[in-house]
């Protein structure tokens, strides 16, 4: 609902609510939540609730550790799958510090700011989400298993198809909680699932994201089985992707609509420079060891290039009209944190426009069955983490856009990250322990 805090506080009253969740991200896009009572939303929204900044991964040190939460009103949302007696809401937060200056490591402010920039130049952007993740048995204890739920395939039905109801749950489930699902279906891989979007505002998107992937752990667990956006769980089978649909508005014109077969010369623009930037912001879109095992395997791209409907390049243009006219990158993984992911492809996609970018040929051939003799031209994703993180530590664009705090505190855990898979006995043909005990129950 949209309101004031008043409007809030009346919603509280009157809905006989007992519990109320803060809940904000790190910088690795976890989701975190402190819990208070009603009592105490008047005291959250005047002048925010206090914690302790250096017991979350990326914030600050111990020596300068308090941060405020102060919850966004219109993000308020009853939980279903809480008590309906004695309600339980949830908000999320905007972080700041006690000076009341904006927490540079809150990349809910990161997206806000790039939605602002892109405003100042006239511009609008919305973003839809095609998120995939997959279900596991769990066993006796409730402990996660390594067996996918079932042993179905891409849009197979019941009986082959045995998450049709806790996809059915997690879609009614978001519809309670006002998200729009436009589809849901069965992916690839044996157990592995997709639910698509109807695309909004980027940061209304970005809350939405996180809400699906809370939403959907949570009903899988009712369900007792273990849900994972972990990247590539399995080695022989798909890996799981978040593709990321934008469109670019100016005014009520999506600039993606295509007269005669062409768009916008800001909208290549804005593709040109997401393709321009996308190898230096790959450590964000992409950011675990595990995730390098899905790139260029089972239909996920590897080569920076686009096409109108091919799915083999990094970005396509689906089939589409109207309002529904966008562009689509397939390359980011569930596991990234979705606002700064957001935030950075909207400063790409905007220095794209700024400084004019081109948007080279198109690639329309089939890039995963292509001769090495026409791929040799084709630059390509950075297939090693170690190599994403190399071009990122050396991009002005990616640490002018994160700050500072964002991209030193993520560059030194992710090197760190690499140097624990690295000691841990690297092995690139398997999914291994590292990644199991690291990735599998936390994404």
């Amino acid at each position: 609902m949209a309101g004031t805090s008043d409007d809030i506080m009346e919603f509280i009253n009157e809905n006989d609510v007992k519990f109320i969740r803060l809940q904000f991200c790190d910088i690795f896009g976890r989701l975190k939540n402190i819990a208070i009572m009603p009592s105490q939303l008047e005291r959250a929204f005047n002048y925010g609730i206090g914690f302790d900044a250096s017991s979350i991964s990326g914030f600050l040190n111990i020596e300068e550790s308090d941060l405020f939460l102060i919850p966004e009103p219109s993000t308020i949302s009853v939980l279903p799958w809480r008590p309906q007696q004695g309600r339980v809401v949830r908000f999320y937060c905007n972080i700041y510090r006690p000076n009341g200056d904006p927490f540079e490591g809150d990349s809910r402010i990161l997206l806000e700011r790039a939605e602002k920039e892109l405003y100042k130049y006239g511009f609008t952007c919305k973003i839809g989400a095609e998120c995939e993740f997959y279900l596991f048995n769990t066993d006796e204890i409730g402990h996660p298993t390594t067996t996918p739920h079932d042993k179905a395939g891409y849009f197979d039905v019941a009986p082959l198809d045995k998450g049709e109801n806790v996809r059915r749950e997690i879609c009614l489930t978001l519809e309670e909680m006002g998200i729009t699902p436009e589809s849901s279906h069965h992916e690839s891989g044996p157990g592995q699932h997709e639910v698509d979007f109807m695309h909004d505002r980027p940061l209304l998107s970005a809350d939405n994201l996180i809400t699906f992937k809370s939403v959907v752990q949570t009903i899988s667990a009712r369900a007792g089985l273990h849900a994972t956006f972990m990247p590539k769980p399995m080695i022989d089978n798909s890996g799981s992707g978040l593709h990321i649909n934008m469109s670019l508005f100016r005014g009520e014109e999506n600039l993606f609509c295509a007269d005669g077969g062409k768009h916008s010369e800001e909208a290549e623009s804005f593709i040109a420079g997401i393709l321009d930037h996308v190898a230096e912001m790959t450590a964000v879109l992409n950011p675990l060891v595990n995730s390098y095992k899905r790139i260029g395997e089972f239909e996920a791209p590897r080569f920076i290039t686009w096409s109108h409907c091919n799915r083999s390049p990094l970005i396509r243009i689906p089939a589409a009209s109207g309002n529904t006219s966008r562009m689509e990158l397939r390359s980011p993984d569930p596991a990234c944190n979705h606002y700064m992911a957001f935030a950075l492809l909207i400063h790409a996609g905007l220095d794209g426009i700024k400084r004019k970018l081109p948007l080279k040929h198109s690639d329309d051939i089939n890039l995963f069955t292509a001769p090495e003799e026409v791929l040799k031209n084709i630059p390509c994703l950075p297939l090693e983490f170690e190599t994403a993180l190399d071009l990122f530590e050396n991009s002005s664009f990616c640490k002018g856009i994160l700050g500072d705090l964002v991209f030193n505190k993520y560059l030194a855990a992710k090197r760190k990250e690499c140097a624990d898979y690295y000691a841990s006995k690297r092995d690139n043909h398997k999914i291994t322990e590292f990644e199991m005990s690291r990735y599998f129950e936390q994404c």
